[in-house]
């Protein structure tokens, strides 16, 4: 899995690319200290995943995500970041990002978030999930909304994001949104499982 690393602290940066070295079947291709240059390495180097950092001097990570996103479809974005504000997690997933973790995240969930971005599995930390919970429930508590059952109706289907979106003639990157935020609700950090959490609280028919 080729991994491109972008974080504007030289540092940090230097730790990650050493932390994921360990990996024999991960490999850095590329560094970069803002956004910009995230973007265009992607475009050169066609990673299967850019570890963003979000807050960094000129085109910040979330805006680098939804250009990377929308112009390369099938390289993941995973954001690692120190920021779990709530703006910055629904500006990271609103611009398609795969998942978003934390800094302090253990080694060895670190490296399991970024195989599972590098799939475009979803990965999250579970202190961002659980705002995630917060920001989507309302007067309805932890319901899906149509829009997220129509999603996860298609996943039960077996389609891909991709699919899913031609079906619902809306984009890849909304349908990533619309499968983090079922899945905070859910109580769920992956595709299969939350398909059979729904079909267990009766949000999806059985087969």
């Amino acid at each position: 899995m080729r991994v491109i690393v972008a974080d504007d602290h030289p540092v940090v940066r230097a730790g990650i690319v050493a932390l994921l070295a360990l990996e024999p079947d991960l490999e850095v291709v590329g560094e970069a200290g803002d956004g910009a240059r995230a973007v265009a390495l992607a475009h050169e180097l066609r990673p299967d995943l850019v570890l963003m950092d979000l807050r960094m001097p000129g085109t910040d990570g979330a805006t680098a995500t939804a250009r990377i996103v929308d112009e390369l479809p099938g390289v993941h974005v995973l954001v690692l970041t120190t920021y779990e504000t709530d703006t910055d997690i629904l500006r990271a997933v609103e611009a398609g990002a795969t998942g978003y973790l934390l800094k302090d995240t253990p080694r060895g969930q670190l490296v399991a978030g970024v195989r599972a971005a590098s799939r475009g599995e979803s990965a999250l930390s579970p202190s961002v999930a659980r705002r995630l919970v917060q920001q989507v429930r309302g007067d309805h508590g932890e319901r899906l909304t149509p829009r997220e059952r129509e999603v996860l109706a298609g996943v039960a289907r077996g389609l891909s994001n991709a699919g899913v979106g031609r079906e619902l003639f809306i984009t890849e990157a909304t349908v990533k949104t619309h499968l983090l935020r079922a899945f905070a609700k859910l109580g769920v950090d992956d595709r299969t499982r939350a398909v059979t959490v729904a079909i267990e609280r009766g949000i999806l028919p059985g087969a």
